[in-house]
C-alpha cells in the first residue's frame, strides 16, 4: 500500500466508498457498528483507515492493483467495432486502452459530427444499425462493443432464441456479433436492466448470447464509475462475452473486472486544477435558471436539496410532490465540491434532477458536464447546446471505459497466448 495514502476519511467519503447513505452511517454510529473518531488536527468527526478494513469495498481500494493494471498494453493491434457510439465516451476510453476501431456506428447526426470532428481518421457510419452488413468484418476484428438501448422482449416460453428478439436493438447488437464473429464482445447498459421486466429481459439476453455462439465469461456486473477515476456516482451494467470455440481453451479465471482506484474523485477534482485535470475547467456556454427558480435555489446550501428550504418555499417549489413519499433528493439539488457529482442527466436544469453548481446558482455548463464524464478538454461537441448536454449525459465516462478497456486487453492478450 502506498504509504502516502491518507489516514482519515470524511463521513461523505466513507458513505461513497461503502455505497451507503450518510443516514445509514448515523444509524451505524448509534448502534456502535461504525463510530467516527475525532481528527487529531481539526477535531472533525472522521473515520480512520483501520476502521474501514472490515468492509470489502474499502479493502478493494486500499489493496488496489490500479497501478499494475495501468501497465497493461496490447501484445498486438486489436481491431474493434463500436456500436451505438454516441459522443464517444466508451470509444475514447477503449482507444486509450489500446483498441483500434475499424467502424463506429451511431444514428444521431450530431453525435456522429462530434466523433468526426475529434477523430477524423475514425470510420464513422451515421445511420440505422439495421442497414449495416457486418459480415464484411468477419476475421477482421477481435472485439465488438456497444451500449444497446434497453427494450423488453415479447416473451414466448421460458427460453428465447436469437430470432425471437427481432425488432429490438439488442437483436441488432447480437446480429452484429453473430456476423462479425469477434473473439470478445462488451455490451453495456443501465443498472435497471438487471431487474427489467421482473428479470425476464436479462434471461432473454443470456439465452440469445448463447444462441449466437458466445459465453459470458463473468456474470453481468454493475460498475460504479466513481471507483474508476470518475467524479460521478454513475453506474453502468457490463456484459463480457467470449466466442465458444475460444472459451473452450481458456477459463473463467482469465478475466478480471478492473480494480478500483485508490481514492474517489470529487466534483472539485473535476472542476479545479489537480490530479485529474491540469487546469481549472475552461469557460463554456450553459443553460440558466428562470428568475424565480434562481431565487429559490439561492437558498439551498452546498450539498443541499429541497428539504433545506424554508417550509413555505418547499411547498411552493415541490407542489404536489411535497405530499408524496420518498426523499426526492435530486430536486432543488446543489452539488458539493467535496463529493462526486450525482449521475448527470441529459438536461442539467430539469426539475426532478437539478444539478446546480456548488457556488454559483446556475446549472452546470457544457464543459463542466464534460469533465464530470472525464472527457478531455479538447474533445469538442457538435450540435445545439441542448444536444451537447444530451450527448454528454448519455455517454459512458471515458475513464470508466479506459479501466474496462484494460481488463479487456488483458483478456485478449491471454487469448492470444493460449490460442497462438
Amino acid at each position: 500500500m502506498n504509504t502516502q495514502e491518507k489516514e482519515y476519511y470524511a463521513i461523505a467519503e466513507v458513505a461513497d466508498i461503502l455505497s451507503v447513505s450518510k443516514e445509514t452511517l448515523r444509524r451505524w454510529d448509534e448502534k456502535g457498528k461504525l463510530t467516527p473518531v475525532r481528527h487529531p488536527i481539526n477535531n472533525y468527526r472522521v473515520y480512520h483507515r483501520k476502521q474501514l478494513f472490515e468492509f470489502e469495498e474499502a479493502q478493494l481500494m486500499f489493496k488496489s492493483l490500479w497501478d499494475e493494471e495501468l501497465e497493461i498494453k496490447p501484445v498486438r493491434s486489436y481491431h474493434s467495432i463500436e456500436l451505438f457510439a454516441g459522443a464517444g465516451g466508451l470509444a475514447l476510453g477503449l482507444e486509450k486502452a489500446g483498441f483500434e476501431a475499424l467502424l463506429l456506428n451511431e444514428i444521431d447526426k450530431n453525435a456522429c459530427e462530434t466523433l468526426k470532428k475529434n477523430r477524423p481518421h475514425w470510420n464513422v457510419i451515421q445511420g440505422d444499425i439495421k442497414n449495416i452488413d457486418f459480415t464484411f468484418y468477419k476475421d477482421k476484428i477481435d472485439f465488438l462493443s456497444g451500449g444497446f438501448p434497453c427494450q423488453s422482449f415479447s416473451y414466448a416460453g421460458h427460453k428465447l432464441g436469437f430470432e425471437d428478439a427481432r425488432g429490438t436493438l439488442f437483436y441488432e447488437f447480437a446480429r452484429a456479433v453473430k456476423e462479425a464473429q469477434p473473439k470478445v464482445f462488451l455490451a453495456e447498459n443501465v443498472r435497471g436492466l438487471l431487474n427489467h421486466d421482473e428479470g425476464r429481459t436479462l434471461v432473454a439476453i443470456k439465452s440469445i448470447i448463447s444462441d449466437i455462439g458466445y459465453v459470458l465469461i463473468a456474470e453481468p456486473n454493475v460498475l460504479k464509475a466513481m471507483f474508476y477515476q470518475v467524479p460521478q456516482k454513475r453506474e453502468r451494467l457490463f456484459f463480457v462475452g467470449v466466442r465458444k470455440d475460444i472459451f473452450e481453451k481458456i477459463s473463467f479465471n482469465d478475466f478480471q473486472w478492473p480494480s478500483p482506484y485508490k481514492r474517489i474523485f470529487t466534483l472539485k477534482d473535476a472542476l479545479k486544477k489537480g490530479e485529474l485535470y491540469e487546469c481549472d475547467v475552461p469557460e463554456s456556454s450553459g443553460q440558466e435558471y428562470p428568475k424565480r427558480k434562481k431565487e429559490i435555489l439561492d437558498m439551498v446550501p452546498q450539498g443541499g436539496y429541497w428539504k433545506h428550504l424554508p417550509e413555505d418555499i418547499q411547498r411552493e417549489y415541490m407542489l404536489k410532490s411535497y405530499f408524496l413519499g420518498g426523499g426526492k433528493t435530486g430536486m432543488a439539488r446543489r452539488l458539493s465540491y467535496d463529493e462526486p457529482s450525482l449521475t448527470l442527466t441529459c438536461a442539467p436544469a430539469q426539475k426532478q434532477t437539478e444539478r446546480c453548481h456548488p457556488e454559483e446558482t446556475r446549472p452546470l455548463r457544457v464543459r463542466e458536464y464534460a469533465r464530470i464524464q472525464t472527457f478531455p478538454d479538447e474533445w469538442v461537441f457538435a450540435g445545439s447546446m441542448t444536444n451537447q448536454y444530451k450527448q454528454i449525459g448519455n455517454a459512458v465516462p471515458v475513464n470508466l471505459g479506459y479501466a474496462m478497456g484494460r481488463s479487456l486487453i488483458r483478456l485478449l492478450n491471454k487469448i492470444e497466448k493460449l490460442i497462438d
